[in-house]
């Protein structure tokens, strides 16, 4: 054997000066790409221009690898850093099936201890995370815990479906390899992954919304694994310790954690963080994937998790991405939807949180990603003449609680739509899938109105604490300056504060794609009437605060989709004035 084959042979000795985590994860903006999709470290593709003569892209191309890898992120990092963002999320770089082209996401592990090679290599991922490091970033790892790929069939080769209690017998393991034994393209590995009873074997899951069901069944043809079983979630809780210590990853996110057991996610959490605060790693980062409302999330963060048939309980995630916000955010920023969905949407954190100000830390916010659960299958941009519209959205992460999440090309403006996921996964590089229908041509422009305002909303947002730390309040507003309320439809400015301490910032963005001038209601003790408010976004632009039966206001003139994040001026010995 030359490769890693168990988890008995693994060192989980990190480096001599593991990189440390950050004191708080809201001081962090994530960028999730594919790995696959985002760079191939080709020098020689030329830029995507608007209404140039492009060639159309391969119909199809986009169910199979394009060649994505490592090295292409490593180069692309200043562009990152520049945008603002300080953490990388990547799609799982472990060693997928290699006999299959359409694995290219990443979530179909056949080895969970290499890295797949046609991302590159260990020495690839550790060059990454040393490079970010380097530039105070982060980088996350996405990782799979309830299934493997499909490294094994069930008797005759066809498709076994979930059916009550049923138990499938075990068929053959896939072979890639002739040879006799089990090369390392074949079955699964590490080793202690090689038994059937490693497997809950009910066959594929039909009803996705019975939750037993959906916990238990196979995940399309990827195989389950039976993480009640401790050998099984021991031998995954030392994989991705090895991870940590030989690439000094920053944090993981959990995929599907609804398939899986809530005591395994509670048990692989705390191992996890309690070997990262051993080495140093303090706020380990983990945040997991949970495609549902606000009741079901808050089950798995900011409580103890109890485990089944023992006394024992432990914390299980650090966050969840933000479903409940994505659900709506689109419409009401497009002004399909009322403001009161969103203004509703933050009613639950009084409900479900004692303090509703720290509610921030337990969600990822995010507008695009690479599954589109609510808007199969189609970006923020699709059919979209507005990109102040995506400026807006993103805005919104950046101002609002959570830590804020842009998924891979938002900032380019990308706009895919069709009928599998493949659509909302193009090529930053080009590759036979580019956006737009194109391909050969690379999306890294510096110069986009989307990456540039993005830029400069994440410029005011690490300067400003209370944007990171802040409670929010949504603003009533007035067209008159006398009959003030909360915004009822899509026609209209929308209006929040976040307070931190005795410091307001106001941010008011017109959804709108014509000119607005209304009255947005400040708070009366924090930004007194009087007062001078200044645009952290245009410095020197400034609004007075007025006040009118007991209420204190602004009067702002927004632009259509303009955006201004109002701060009342301090003088030098920081008293306001």
């Amino acid at each position: 054997m030359t490769f890693l084959d168990s988890v008995s042979n693994l060192a989980f000795q990190p480096g001599p000066s593991p990189f440390p985590s950050p004191a708080d994860w809201r001081d962090q903006v994530i960028y999730f790409l594919l790995v696959d999709r985002f760079d191939n470290n080709d020098t020689n593709t030329p830029a995507y221009v608007a209404g140039g003569d492009v060639q159309q892209n391969t119909p199809g191309a986009g169910h199979y690898f394009q060649g994505g890898n490592l090295k292409g992120i490593v180069r692309r990092l200043d562009y990152l850093k520049e945008l603002g963002c300080t953490t990388i999320w990547l799609s799982p770089v472990l060693k997928n099936r290699q006999d299959l082209n359409d694995s290219y996401h990443g979530y179909g592990i056949q080895d969970f201890l290499g890295v797949d090679p046609r991302f590159g290599t260990l020495a690839d991922l550790q060059t990454l995370t040393q490079a970010a490091h380097q530039r105070g970033m982060y980088v996350i790892l996405d990782v799979v815990l309830n299934h493997a790929g499909d490294v094994w069939h069930y008797p005759g080769g066809h498709a076994y479906f979930y059916y009550q209690d049923q138990m499938y017998p075990f068929g053959q393991w896939r072979e890639a390899n002739p040879d006799p034994g089990y090369q390392a393209d074949d079955a699964v590995w590490p080793l202690e992954l090689q038994s059937p009873d490693a497997f809950k074997r009910r066959g594929e899951i039909r009803n996705w919304y019975d939750p037993v069901e959906s916990r238990n069944g196979d995940f399309l043809s990827l195989k389950e694994l039976d993480l009640p079983r401790p050998n099984v979630l021991d031998t995954l809780i030392k994989v991705y310790k090895y991870w940590i210590a030989n690439a000094d990853i920053d944090g993981f996110r959990i995929d599907t954690v609804k398939h899986m057991e809530q005591s395994a996610t509670a048990i692989f959490c705390n191992a996890i963080r309690e070997y990262a605060q051993r080495i140093g790693k303090h706020n380990f980062f983990l945040y997991g994937e949970i495609v549902d409302d606000d009741y079901t999330i808050q089950k798995y963060i900011g409580r103890n998790s109890r485990i089944e048939n023992t006394n024992e309980r432990f914390p299980s995630l650090d966050a969840a991405l933000d479903f409940p916000l994505y659900f709506i955010l689109e419409d009401v920023i497009k002004g399909f939807a009322s403001p009161a969905f969103l203004r509703g949407r933050y009613d639950a954190f009084r409900d479900l949180y004692a303090d509703h100000g720290e509610a921030g830390r337990y969600f990822v916010t995010f507008v695009d990603n690479h599954d589109q659960m609510a808007r199969p299958y189609r970006r923020f941009m699709h059919n979209n003449p507005f990109p102040r519209q995506a400026v807006l959205a993103i805005g919104y992460l950046l101002t609002s609680q959570g830590v804020p999440c842009i998924y891979y090309g938002t900032e380019q403006g990308f706009d895919g739509a069709g009928p599998d996921d493949s659509f909302v996964r193009e090529c930053m590089f080009g590759g036979t899938w580019g956006a737009f229908n194109s391909s050969g041509k690379h999306f890294f422009d510096k110069q986009h109105e989307i990456y540039q305002s993005i830029a400069a909303i994440c410029a005011v947002r690490r300067q400003q604490v209370a944007l990171r730390y802040g409670r929010q309040y949504f603003r009533e507003i007035s067209a008159d300056g006398v009959n003030f309320g909360y915004p009822e439809d899509g026609r209209s400015t929308l209006a929040y504060s976040r307070i931190l301490d005795t410091e307001e910032i106001l941010v008011a963005m017109n959804l709108e794609n014509q000119p607005r001038n209304d009255y947005v209601t400040v708070d009366y003790n924090l930004s007194a009437p009087g007062q001078t408010m200044e645009d952290l976004l245009s410095p020197g632009t400034f609004y007075q605060v007025d006040e009118i039966n007991g209420r204190a206001f602004v009067r702002i003139d927004l632009p259509p989709h303009g955006l201004v994040m109002l701060n009342a001026i301090q003088n030098n010995s920081g008293n306001i004035t």
